[in-house]
């Protein structure tokens, strides 16, 4: 299983907290607010966070630590949600 974290502002002041994790060629996102204890499980992951992913994934793929198969997985996804928009 691999584990993808990232954290970002939001518009109000407050830190987003994300994790991504894959597992059998399943991706699942969840995230929450810093000041919150519970996450929140997205069950299709958001347009916006599948292209952060893909710029978190590509940096890593740069440094070698994921294979580039992960690349092509995120860039798939991101070609679906853009169908479905």
């Amino acid at each position: 299983m691999k584990k993808h974290e990232w954290r970002e502002d939001t518009e109000d002041g407050g830190v987003r907290l994300v994790s991504v994790t894959q597992h059998g060629g399943n991706w699942q996102l969840k995230s929450r607010l810093k000041s919150e204890e519970e996450w929140t499980k997205f069950p299709v992951i958001p347009l916006e966070d599948l292209e952060t992913l893909l710029e978190v994934i590509s940096n890593k793929y740069r440094r070698n630590r994921v294979p580039h198969s992960h690349v092509l997985q995120i860039e798939a996804l991101i070609a679906d949600a853009k169908q479905r928009q």
